[in-house]
């Protein structure tokens, strides 16, 4: 730390007071000069080494020199994790925010920053410092175009701000760091040595995978260490961790089980405290964690995440099996990585992972400060595969990171009303020189063969794009060049897919008066609702029923389905508990589902307005509160305004005393279940209001 600047380094040892020094690999990147320098840099190095510091190392210069940082991110649970970490720097006078308007150091999520470099741009100009961490996820296919054109039109519009990007190692990095016009720093250090073996069902005489992954979680209880264990599927992730904790349970020791139990116990509070029983899939979390393991996918409540996470990392739990998707989460570092399943259904079919995500799940393997060794399993069934296996992926080099811009078809339409909204193009000739600024058409200029066959498909791609645009009235051709239209200029201040919006301008164009039910199942077809997805293949008929009821008519029934019978049960204050046994849904994530597609009702509402359609308009305001809240119309008055009171006292205090509570005593309010003091003075202040006493 000798070569940091003094007043950096009194913050540092301040807010990370485990960190005595720098290690090897963020040494290399001082030494590099990328704290001193003012050009682009890419800073690679392994997972769980240090890259955060050295973001935080150069933000920090950045700030205390007067200017503004963007640190960006891929997700929002990074998002969050890097807030709370960041807000220790506030003691020292530097503001933490999601938004550079209002903080010297703003964490964005890659949507985010796009929407600033579209529609902020004197904000965008006073960002001096951008940070782009998990770099590689450029070549993911939904999210990098997001980045990638974000980088792009910000080093179009802001040519004095700098960017550090913070890697993994990737195979064609001498052209990431050419588009980016950056200097690269590689260094393969970690802070824990880890070791990488490829396990096989034979070598251990056993006859399933699972038992393999058993003999670790053993070894893992005799050595008071912790492992993840990634598998393919949420259903997987509960199955095995059913079989091992039935296995395990005679093995524990007496003062782990007691504190197993209290993590159980909270799980199951979650529901409690939001009005429901738990789920099925809530008692068989709570019954793992009873013997140290749990299981962790997307349809679990967000705060069983959030305790599952928070225990993990304070040692209280032994194992987590999680799908693959944990491995760009939070960070969750554990002794031991076992990679159970190595393909995942692709719309290919059934295709092996890449060797860079084994890399990525392979890295979580060793905790620095606990872990002097760090270990990373792959399964096999048979030596000849596990032979196979480990040529693929511990002798295997990583993929080269392509850009994925033009696979994705509603990244063109969207980057392309960006360009059309901000002005930044009027016509297709300013088009194709923005796309060709992109890491896209820098790699397509790179050989002299691929720059002629690329340069037509993304002429063409563009062409097709921009016709789709102007047929659907998004963009329109004038005198002056190419302009959005009203609906256009929706779309792109909007985070919502092109896909999306045409959908729900057609349904509202072909609807004589307001279909409720049918609205609310058009919503759950577009690509922007997260889905509530079916726990297994038992009978659809409950769902097809229940749309039926509603004058919704179908053959299929999928996620899609499910979700809107979902939906339309939790308008109608059904629990998560309920909704599971009646649909065999994961249902705990029916609140987040809800949430944003009450978003999709205001955002309908905003179409119909575009097309002069005004008839209904209270009528979906009133629909994307009672989505919101879960309730039925006589109760939102109440649980609208009284903050926190929630459907479910909400509903007992209608049903006890009508939906006028000007005339309620608080003693009587205090007889409501779950009404207590505070919550009894915010409804006689709601209902009172200009009253002299309060009785």
């Amino acid at each position: 730390m000798k070569y940091i600047d003094p007043k950096i380094r009194d913050i540092i040892k301040k807010c990370y007071p485990y960190i005595e020094d720098l290690n090897p690999a963020q040494q290399a990147a001082v030494e590099a000069g990328f704290l001193e320098s003012g050009d682009n840099y890419i800073l690679a190095i392994p997972t769980a080494s240090g890259k955060t510091l050295l973001g935080v190392l150069a933000a920090l210069k950045t700030i205390l020199d007067g200017g503004k940082v963007v640190y960006t991110v891929p997700l929002i649970s990074i998002q969050n994790e890097k807030i709370k970490e960041f807000k220790k720097f506030e003691e020292f006078g530097i503001t933490v925010g999601k938004h550079p308007s209002s903080a010297d150091l703003s964490v964005m999520v890659f949507e985010s920053f796009d929407a600033l470099s579209r529609f902020s741009w004197n904000t965008l100009r006073e960002v001096d410092l951008l940070i782009v961490d998990e770099f590689h996820m450029i070549g993911e296919y939904s999210r990098g175009p997001t980045i990638e054109c974000a980088i792009t039109r910000s080093r179009i519009l802001s040519k004095g701000m700098r960017i550090i990007a913070l890697s993994a190692t990737l195979q064609n990095m001498e052209e990431l760091s050419g588009w980016l016009e950056a200097r690269v720093v590689e260094h393969d250090y970690r802070p824990v040595p880890l070791h990488k073996e490829v396990l096989n069902m034979e070598e251990f005489h056993l006859k399933n995978k699972n038992d393999v992954i058993l003999r670790i979680l053993k070894e893992s209880l005799d050595e008071s260490s912790q492992s993840l264990v990634f598998v393919s599927t949420r259903r997987f992730t509960e199955s095995l961790a059913g079989y091992l904790a039935g296995k395990i349970r005679k093995n524990l020791p007496d003062h782990k089980q007691e504190e197993f139990k209290r993590v159980a116990r909270k799980i199951l509070d979650v529901p409690k405290r939001r009005g429901s029983l738990p789920t099925a899939v809530c008692m068989k979390l709570a019954e793992s964690a009873e013997n140290g393991l749990v299981f962790h996918h997307a349809g679990l409540f967000d705060q069983q995440k959030d305790i599952i996470e928070e225990e993990f990392r304070d040692g209280n739990l032994l194992m987590i099996i999680a799908t693959p998707s944990l491995m760009y989460g939070v960070n969750l570092p554990s002794r031991s990585v076992v990679i159970r399943d190595y393909t995942r259904w692709t719309s290919q079919g059934l295709q092996p992972i890449p060797v860079f995500d084994y890399e990525q799940m392979s890295g979580r393997a060793g905790r620095p400060g606990y872990d002097t060794e760090g270990y990373s399993y792959l399964i096999a069934k048979t030596m000849d595969e596990g032979l196979d296996l480990q040529e693929r992926y511990l002798h295997g080099e990583v993929e080269t990171t392509n850009s994925r811009l033009l696979e994705n078809k509603d990244a063109i339409f969207r980057q392309i009303i960006a360009q059309v909204a901000s002005g930044l193009a009027k016509n297709p000739i300013e088009l194709t020189e923005f796309f060709q600024k992109t890491f896209y058409g820098h790699q397509i200029s790179g050989s002299e063969y691929l720059s002629l066959l690329s340069a037509d498909t993304m002429e063409y791609e563009l062409k097709d794009a921009l016709e789709f645009l102007l047929q659907n009235g998004i963009i329109q051709a004038t005198p002056d060049g190419l302009r959005t239209t009203d609906l256009g200029m929706l779309i792109a201040r909007s985070n919502y897919s092109v896909q999306t919006a045409v959908r729900l301008r057609e349904f509202a164009r072909s609807s004589v008066e307001l279909d409720i039910p049918r609205l609310v199942y058009e919503i759950c077809l577009t690509p922007d609702l997260p889905k509530v997805s079916f726990k297994g293949r038992k009978s659809r008929e409950p769902v097809r029923e229940r749309l039926n009821r509603a004058g919704v008519f179908m053959v299929d029934v999928r996620n899609e389905e499910a979700t809107a019978a979902v939906l339309m049960e939790w308008m109608n204050e059904r629990s998560e508990y309920e909704m599971e046994n009646a649909f065999h849904v994961y249902a705990a994530g029916a609140r987040r589902t809800a949430y944003e597609a009450s978003l999709l009702i205001k955002f309908y509402r905003e179409i119909c307005q575009v097309l002069g359609i005004y008839t209904g308009l209270d009528q979906l305001n009133v629909l994307s509160a009672r989505m919101y809240y879960g309730a039925r119309e006589d109760i939102l008055p109440l649980t609208v305004s009284v903050r926190g009171l929630g459907r479910k006292r909400a509903r007992a205090l209608v049903d006890a005393f009508g939906t006028d509570l000007s005339y309620v005593s608080r003693k009587e309010l205090l007889r409501i279940e779950g009404v207590g003091s505070k919550t009894a003075d915010n409804i006689i202040k709601h209902f009172r209001r200009g009253q002299d006493t309060l009785l």
